[in-house]
């Protein structure tokens, strides 16, 4: 991250090293335009609002609340997406638009809006999309449907691949400038998605689920794509904000959820430490999700410290997905191998999380070996789908999604009878700002009727 710093530094000093007479009138802290790499990095920083957020771990079930648990219990409220078309896929289309930077540079920026433009249409649906980020020449953009928005962001992904030249790029905080690394992870972004198709369109899943696959997906978590906080405060982990508070008191407002223990404790999970932390009693506790009322905190198993910790990193994308996301494909005939190729990727995921979240492998063997872990042809599927969610921890939309398109795990709960939504409703806003378009999107996917519980396009 310190990069993010160097960046701004030579911006600033090359606004201030012209001309006298040209640049007396520039304050050289607010340059008047800023640079590809300054719109990338600020694009990037930007990543972590797709992970680590409240409502996409309740979505998720991965938390419970504490203290004001109303919060968790999916209130009927819409939610905005605004702030990604504001933000980060502005500054990014601005890079396309212009032109700016290097070829590589262009080629992240591609990356990256397909990467954003994946997670806000799986979050609500028909997005704006062919007529958004046009600024005052088109204020109230239409809603494309989201399979041609799949189908153009695969185009834009591969453009993104063919637009990569031989070396590397500066100032870049996810990768460090390599690019070989920004390939493999164009073509894990279109190997998951691809998998998203699995009933909507299978046969163009397939399609480019070996596409992605042949091209080069990641080979190591050193592949994963994952944005580092540091230890300060101006970049620190949103969690830590929350929990360590300025007061220093120690919010103890979140517990690990019923729905994730009870698929980890009876296994002896070796992550299970990491995600939590034991009871009084010296034992791992959930809490059922959408408890209400008083809660004794003794009882159960409070957010683990190392995932609030200062500079806890967000996972955004991580080759353990994309080793369940294999072993789910051979299981349904995507790629050769069968039973054979799945077992070999769902036992590669496994210990690729282990090593993620603890750092060792060393629990591998007697974890892989407990009855119900131990790979079954028969309840392969459940057992891909419940590992991957727990892999996902922290990650909640994307286990949203997941849970969505699989069903699994299959012990998330209804708080008050109120099942767990199926999308995320638009913002109010949309029906005075944008009143004609925002209508015929929710009229042609939801009958007319913008809640909770409508089916985005991929989710048959």
């Amino acid at each position: 991250m310190k990069k993010i710093y160097i960046a701004l530094l030579t911006a600033f000093v090359s606004v201030s090293c012209g001309d006298f007479d040209e640049d007396i009138n520039v304050d050289p802290n607010n340059p008047s335009e800023a640079s590809a790499t300054q719109l990338i990095t600020n694009a990037s920083i930007a990543l972590q609002d797709v992970s680590h957020t409240l409502s996409g771990q309740f979505l998720a079930q991965y938390l419970s609340e504490t203290e004001y648990q109303e919060a968790s219990l999916y209130p009927v409220t819409s939610t905005s997406f605004y702030g990604f078309y504001q933000g980060p896929l502005m500054n990014l289309q601005t890079v396309l638009d212009n032109s700016m930077g290097t070829e590589n540079q262009q080629a992240v920026a591609k990356i990256l809006k397909a990467f954003i433009y994946w997670h806000i249409t799986d979050r609500w649906g028909d997005i704006p999309y062919s007529e958004a980020l046009k600024g005052t020449d088109r204020l109230t953009p239409a809603y494309d449907t989201q399979e041609l928005i799949y189908t153009n962001l695969f185009d834009l992904l591969d453009e993104a691949k063919a637009q990569i030249t031989p070396g590397n790029i500066a100032d870049d905080i996810i990768y460090d400038g390599d690019m070989d690394k920004w390939h493999k992870l164009a073509n894990s972004i279109q190997l998951l998605m691809a998998l998203r198709l699995l009933e909507a369109d299978p046969g163009k899943g397939e399609a480019k689920f070996q596409a992605a696959l042949t091209s080069g997906v990641m080979t190591s978590n050193d592949d994963s794509f994952v944005f580092e906080h540091l230890n300060d405060e101006n970049n620190q982990s949103y969690w830590f904000s929350q929990i360590d508070n300025d007061l220093g008191l120690g919010r103890e407002w979140w517990a690990l959820s019923g729905t994730l223990v009870d698929n980890m404790e009876p296994f002896n999970d070796p992550r299970l430490p990491v995600f939590g932390r034991p009871n009084g009693s010296s034992q791992y506790s959930g809490l059922v999700f959408g408890t209400e009322g008083f809660v004794d905190k003794s009882t159960i198993s409070l957010l683990g410290t190392a995932i609030w910790e200062q500079d806890a990193p967000v996972y955004l994308i991580t080759y353990p997905q994309i080793l369940f996301a294999q072993a789910e494909a051979a299981k349904h005939g995507w790629i050769g191998g069968g039973d054979l190729e799945a077992e070999v990727n769902y036992n590669e995921a496994i210990e690729n999380s282990l090593l993620q979240w603890t750092g060792s492998t060393a629990d591998f063997a007697t974890f892989i070996a407990e009855p119900g872990i131990l790979y079954n042809p028969a309840t392969a599927l459940e057992q891909i789908g419940t590992q991957r969610y727990v892999h996902l921890f922290m990650n909640g939309y994307e286990a949203w999604a997941e849970w969505r398109r699989t069903g699994y795990p299959d012990n998330l709960v209804a708080p008050g009878g109120t099942p767990v939504p199926t999308r995320q409703k638009y913002t109010e806003t949309e029906q005075f700002n944008n009143a004609e378009n925002y209508t015929t999107a929710v009229q042609r996917q939801f009958n007319g009727e913008d809640g909770l519980y409508g089916h985005v396009w991929w989710d048959q």
